[in-house]
């Protein structure tokens, strides 16, 4: 793997792992349209090293906060917010634990990865309109109610299946479930913090084991500093963009790359 390659897969991920037009499917299918040979899973999770960090940084006082009035210095509005975060986790980081090599074998291919984008993308821009349309929203982390935090859980499963977008998905079950698009962005990006950790855990211990293909330490260096860069970006313009714009454009994205890779890879 040369180190422009992993430059690219790099801010690939960066931008899509928080965009809501699935990372995983990027990392799929532009390997395939530039005549790549495939970079293999362990690098693919490696990658969500950087943009790990990416949400460290971008929240790292909000991560502060959560610690220092959940654990030093007690106060229930924090605790409730904290618990909310870590519960919400839990399905996903299970459901991954259990199910996520074999959906990932079963379904890395550039033909589910275009279905998974083609619906889920839909699936967004219904859950837009229906929130746009609604009289009422959630606009804060710290008002939601516990059953929309699990909704936002749940749904986090089905980022495992590639094409479906972790941060599509999340905020796709917040807008269904009552938050407004900020809120659903929000609440996303701080769920995905334990379970991008748990995934860049998995790879690194993955990398451990089966070693990294050929993937060299400087490429590897080279692809989590990149991710790491392009993931801060993407974060920051995300939150700034759903303030004032729908999630139209990324559903239409979506459609548009489906139709593209069902035509490309025949």
């Amino acid at each position: 793997m040369s180190l422009i390659q992993s430059a690219i897969l790099g801010v690939v991920q960066g931008v899509t792992e928080f965009f809501p037009v699935s990372s995983s499917g990027h990392l799929i299918l532009v390997p395939v349209l530039f005549g790549w040979r495939d970079q293999g899973v362990a690098f693919d999770v490696m990658l969500h090293g950087g943009t790990l960090l990416a949400l460290l940084w971008v929240f790292r006082l909000d991560i502060w906060r959560l610690l220092h009035g959940t654990f030093v210095k007690p106060e229930k509005t924090t605790q409730r917010e904290s618990w909310m975060i870590v519960s919400a986790a839990v399905p996903g980081l299970a459901f991954g634990f259990f199910f996520g090599d074999v959906i990932e074998a079963a379904f890395r291919s550039p033909v589910w990865v275009a279905f998974g984008l083609a619906f889920w993308g839909i699936i967004l821009w219904i859950a837009d309109v229906y929130a746009a349309k609604r009289a009422r929203s959630v606009t804060s982390v710290q008002t939601m109610t516990w059953t929309q935090a699990m909704v936002v859980g749940f749904s986090q499963m089905l980022a495992f299946f590639p094409g479906t977008s972790r941060s599509g998905i999340t905020a796709t079950g917040g807008l269904f479930s009552g938050l407004d698009r900020k809120t659903a962005v929000r609440f996303s990006f701080l769920v995905s913090i334990p379970t991008v950790g748990a995934a860049a855990s998995y790879g690194i211990l993955k990398l451990v084991k089966d070693g990294a293909g050929d993937a060299s330490f400087l490429s590897l260096a080279v692809g989590f500093a990149s991710a790491t860069i392009a993931g801060v970006w993407a974060i920051r313009f995300l939150r700034t963009y759903v303030e004032t714009h729908s999630f139209k454009s990324f559903a239409i994205y979506r459609l548009i790359l489906a139709a593209a890779v069902l035509v490309l890879v025949r």
